[in-house]
């Protein structure tokens, strides 16, 4: 019988022990008060204070795309604008969820590789329309990682912050795989966000190993009222609040989730390595985070996939010149996870 090895996505794993064990705790504690106004949320909204290094706004979740979503309406108005990559999330896989919450138009701009260059932003921001038949220009939102892998240093955030602020622009920072990306960076998570010029940001745990807990993260305390009626009126506040709540205060617990981002990078770096043992596979770029981005034939995928690999192919509408695949050639994505295996890898290395 092949045996699956995973790379589809890090939402393909399931959740951590120290998570799970905390859910069950919190579950059997008994009663408490509905709507985040038990103690173990009110001790997580005082811990991400901590974590970020000020008093933060933190409002739980259930879903990435309800934390992109609601966090940009709080950033636009429903007369505004909102400026994303072409491939980014929030413009590509979310339904339509952030027009649909904030009644902004989504701007769809490309950028090499996924990631905006400060001065050809700029020259986008300054030519782009603006009045009452275009819109206000509200908010520019990024991925880090982005949707190829790729991490924001935090010098390059605070470039492109500088250039958003400059053109009346607040920014946005999804962070579904935050922990990846700060595993990678080593620097602290208020160097990343707020310090960098973050307005917003929502922060993933759910691919970092919890079941189901997503946060949004507003460096303006003053937005905390104007996110929970977003968040009620988008039914996202959970009445059993402190289950998610316990799922995010396990997982931060002792740098726990960090420990669990770096095993997911450390695995991608030894895929890269198994996957370029090929002659006919190819890295697009060295992995930054836990995606791995080759180039293969469709012959090399079906041996891969026939052996028991999972993974998707990839858009390549970011790509050009040196990045284009080659004849014969198409991108493809693989993604690991803190559930990953050092077998998984291996089971990969011996196909190819």
């Amino acid at each position: 019988m092949v045996r699956a090895m995973i790379f589809s996505s890090d939402n393909w794993a399931g959740a951590c022990e120290p998570v799970l064990a905390a859910l069950l705790d919190a579950g059997r504690a008994g009663p408490a008060p509905a709507y985040g106004a038990d103690e173990v949320t009110k001790r997580l909204e005082r811990r991400f204070s901590d974590l970020f290094e000020r008093d933060v706004a933190v409002l739980l979740v259930a879903t990435g795309t309800a934390a992109n979503a609601l966090s940009l309406a709080a950033l636009a108005p429903p007369w505004g604008a909102v400026v994303a990559h072409e491939e980014a999330h929030v413009a590509a896989d979310e339904c339509g969820a952030p027009e649909f919450f904030t009644g902004a138009r989504l701007l769809r701009w490309p950028a090499r590789r996924g990631k905006f260059a400060p001065e050809d932003l700029a020259r986008r921001l300054a030519d782009a329309p603006r009045g009452l038949h275009q819109g206000e220009l509200s908010a520019l939102s990024i991925s880090s990682p982005n949707e190829y892998g790729l991490v924001w240093t935090s010098q390059e955030t605070r470039a492109i912050a500088e250039v958003a602020k400059a053109h009346g622009l607040a920014l946005h920072l999804d962070g579904a795989r935050f922990a990846n990306a700060l595993a990678r960076l080593g620097c602290t998570p208020a160097e990343a966000t707020w310090k960098a010029g973050v307005d917003v940001m929502s922060f993933g745990g759910t691919k970092g190993g919890c079941l189901m807990a997503e946060a949004i993260v507003a460096f303006d305390p003053s937005l905390r009222d104007k996110l929970a009626y977003l968040r009620k009126r988008g039914a996202q506040l959970v009445s059993k609040h402190r289950l998610i709540s316990a799922q995010f205060e396990a997982w931060l617990a002792d740098g726990l989730w960090l420990r669990l981002a770096a095993h997911a990078n450390a695995m991608a770096e030894d895929l890269a390595w198994a996957l370029t043992a090929a002659p006919d596979v190819r890295l697009a770029w060295e992995p930054e985070a836990n995606e791995v981005f080759a180039f293969m034939s469709e012959a090399t995928a079906a041996r891969l996939r026939a052996g028991g690999a999972h993974f998707y192919d990839w858009s390549t509408a970011a790509l050009a010149g040196e990045d284009a695949p080659r004849d014969g050639e198409k991108l493809w994505r693989f993604v690991t996870s803190f559930a990953t295996r050092p077998e998984d890898v291996a089971g990969i290395a011996a196909l190819v």
